[in-house]
């Protein structure tokens, strides 16, 4: 019987890196068997699968979900993309980002989509964008970090500092 395997996506900043939470929980993903799933770039991307790759013996694997587009017959993914942690670099013609994030050129509707959960940081437009496709694609979805930093972000979706309520949701979410 084929059995799939558990893909969970974590979502923040491509700036910012809020390290004292995304690196103990990229950690719990690996250690738990999970694979991660992330939009590739910087800040919370890579901070995520930076943590997660460096974890002895995980059988998860790092997935990013690279923009680009093509350009003179040639494509091009965004300049920087995918971080050097990505395993498993998803290459994509999507260009937009950010505010744009839920127009269907944007390769946020295949990080929402290709999750069976999300934990989604702080972040910009982007981000919140992404959280805003969790609703609408009816995605279990979870805002882990400081809560100043979730006024942007829809109000369904509960927030919390605990990373033990985190991976106790994640562990009941994703079986």
């Amino acid at each position: 019987m084929l059995q799939r395997r558990k893909v969970i996506g974590v979502l923040g900043s491509g700036r910012d890196e809020y390290r004292e939470w995304v690196v103990p929980l990229a950690r719990w993903i690996a250690e738990h068997g999970y694979d991660l799933l992330t939009g590739a770039g910087e800040g919370v991307m890579r901070a995520a699968a930076e943590a997660f790759v460096a974890v002895p013996g995980r059988r998860g694997v790092s997935i990013g979900i690279v923009p680009g587009e093509l350009v003179d017959g040639v494509y091009r993914p965004k300049p920087g993309y995918p971080n050097p942690s990505v395993e498993l670099p998803v290459f994509t013609h999507l260009p937009l980002s950010g505010a744009q994030g839920q127009e269907l050129m944007s390769r946020n509707h295949l990080n929402v989509l290709s999750s069976h959960a999300l934990v989604v940081l702080p972040g910009g437009a982007g981000t919140a964008s992404e959280a805003a496709l969790a609703l609408r694609y009816h995605k279990p979805t979870l805002l882990f970090g400081p809560e100043r930093e979730f006024r942007r972000f829809p109000e369904q979706i509960e927030r919390t500092g605990s990373l033990e309520r985190v991976c106790d949701w994640l562990l009941d979410t994703v079986r």
